[in-house]
């Protein structure tokens, strides 16, 4: 009995260590690709790129962190977000150069986000739409 409750708890480790990683994967192909697609929209040369990812990546953190402080008051991590956004958009103004490619950086994002919840959607449903298919009765009897 002790030892398939060991062979249990060390299948079920296993298996959640397994997820974990396979999530990470996701999340870093996915921030490879937000990566790409800024760099793209901006046009950014290797040296802004230099210097604007490390920048983008503490602002990023100070987002994340201000949800995870802000989760439960909508509101408050809205303005703690704008905050944020107005103070990292001095500094992206002198890496980008210019306000209108600081503004684009913004949009890059919103669109970027937006794409990827579209294409998130579109798997869910289509995944849903091939159990269903499955779930369904066979014609032949």
């Amino acid at each position: 009995m002790q030892k398939k409750l060991i062979f249990l708890l060390v299948s079920t480790s296993i298996f959640i260590s397994a997820f974990a990683q396979e999530i990470e994967k996701k999340k870093a192909n996915i921030e490879a690709l937000k990566a790409a697609y800024i760099t793209k929209q901006l046009n950014l040369s290797p040296e802004e790129a230099q210097q604007f990812w490390p920048l983008h990546n503490l602002y990023m953190a100070e987002l994340k962190k201000a949800r995870k402080e802000r989760m439960s008051n909508e509101l408050a991590f809205e303005e703690q977000a704008l905050n944020i956004r107005k103070k990292y958009n001095l500094e992206f103004k002198k890496v980008l150069n210019n306000e209108e490619r600081v503004n684009n950086m913004f949009k890059c994002e919103r669109s970027f986000n937006m794409m990827l919840h579209k294409e998130l959607t579109n798997r869910r449903m289509n995944h849903a739409g091939s159990k269903r298919r499955m779930d369904e009765p066979s014609e032949k009897y």
